[in-house]
């Protein structure tokens, strides 16, 4: 069993608390309001865990990069609880260096786009780099739980992995579904990781939205002087925002998401509502956005 003295750590997290908006507010919204409620930045900074809580299904999305030393997952006063998992489930993929995840009794180590799954209950969730001159980034989505599954590793070939798109529409892309009904158990959150493939731009399109649930975007393999336009808002009534590397958005159950770069990228989705149904979607044709 593994006992770490969290107070001899010194605090290293932040978090911020994002309330839920009605649609027919968001269309008076200008582009700084719609950055201001929606745009999750920063998500990676050097020895600091930022967190944001998002009232959208009480999803929190966030980042941890350790260098310097290991970072504890503390629970945050948003919670209201002896430590973050004491109700919550986590999922983690690093998108940097490779890294370790000490929990309880195990300790996990992490690959580039690796996945891990923390069930409600783990009181040490602890993040550590193997080299501090190539730190892990360690992404985050936590949602409430209400049964305690086993944590669990998921490796890029456990995934399950979707052919979608083509080279005609621009939109020819890898879908790996790594927290995900079929390959891990969860209370409702869902994980996975989308890569463009050179030539394409577009991602989830055809757009939909997700009555029952809601979603967040977080974008990487962004190059310097390169941009994502991510669209959101209601169908008939569509808005967007330009975004950068190791920049993430909340997206609204009545938000289509999708998105162009100026050139091909990754992303990682993350999902969590009333059901774990990945299908469950109201589709929303190209030709009928506005």
């Amino acid at each position: 069993m593994l006992i770490l003295e969290f107070k001899r750590y010194k605090m290293t997290t932040t978090c911020i608390t994002r309330y839920t908006v009605h649609p027919s507010d968001f269309k008076k919204y200008d582009t700084q309001r719609i950055r201001d409620e929606f745009l999750v930045d920063p998500v990676m900074e050097n020895d600091r865990i930022h967190l944001v809580y998002s009232h959208f299904d009480r999803f929190i999305v966030g980042g941890a990069v350790p260098v310097s030393g290991p970072l504890p997952l503390k629970a945050v006063n948003q919670l209201k609880s002896e430590y973050f998992l004491e109700r919550r489930e986590l999922g983690i993929i690093n998108v940097g260096g490779l890294g370790r995840v000490i929990t309880d009794n195990e300790t996990f180590e992490l690959q580039y786009k690796e996945a891990l799954y923390i069930g409600r209950g783990t009181k040490t969730v602890v993040f550590e780099s193997a080299d501090a001159s190539r730190p892990a980034h360690f992404y985050l989505n936590s949602t409430p739980a209400h049964h305690n599954y086993p944590s669990k590793l998921v490796r890029q070939n456990d995934a399950n992995v979707l052919q979608l798109g083509s080279k005609k529409t621009s939109n020819e892309r890898c879908v790996n579904q790594l927290i995900i009904q079929e390959v891990v158990q969860t209370c409702q959150l869902q994980m996975g990781l989308t890569e463009l493939k050179p030539g394409s731009v577009w991602n989830t399109m055809p757009a939909h939205t997700h009555e029952r649930r809601m979603e967040t975007y977080f974008y990487f393999e962004v190059p310097d002087w390169q941009a994502i336009c991510h669209f959101m808002g209601e169908p008939q009534e569509t808005r967007h925002l330009f975004m950068k590397n190791e920049q993430a958005v909340i997206s609204p159950s009545w938000s289509i998401h999708s998105a162009a770069g100026t050139t091909n990228y990754c992303f990682i989705w993350g999902m969590a509502g009333e059901n774990l149904d990945y299908t469950d979607m109201d589709p929303a044709p190209a030709d009928q956005l506005r």
